[in-house]
C-alpha cells in the first residue's frame, strides 16, 4: 500500500508540474486575451477531467487494499477462533 501512496504522490506532482507548465506556456505566446483565456480554461477542463480520473483510479486501488486487508484480518480471525 506504501507503494501504491507514493506512486500517486509522484503522478500527482508530475499532473501539476505538466499543468503548472503548459499554464506558463500559454501565458507566454503571443495571443490575443480572449484566445489565451480560452486555452487557459481548456487546459483547466482538461486538468480537471485528467485529476478526476486520476483521483478514480487512487480511489479504486484504495478500495482493492482495504477489501484485501479486510479478507485478511477475517482470516486472522478465523485462525484465532481456530486455535
Amino acid at each position: 500500500m506504501e507503494n501504491s501512496n507514493n506512486s500517486g504522490k509522484v503522478i500527482g506532482a508530475l499532473l501539476v508540474g505538466a499543468a503548472i507548465g503548459g499554464a506558463l506556456g500559454i501565458l507566454f505566446a503571443p495571443h490575443k486575451g480572449s484566445v489565451t483565456r480560452n486555452k487557459i480554461a481548456g487546459k483547466a477542463d482538461d486538468l480537471t477531467d485528467s485529476l478526476k480520473e486520476k483521483f478514480d483510479d487512487l480511489l479504486e486501488e484504495a478500495k482493492k487494499e482495504f477489501e484485501a486487508a479486510k479478507a485478511k484480518a477475517m482470516e486472522f480471525a478465523m485462525d484465532g477462533k481456530g486455535k
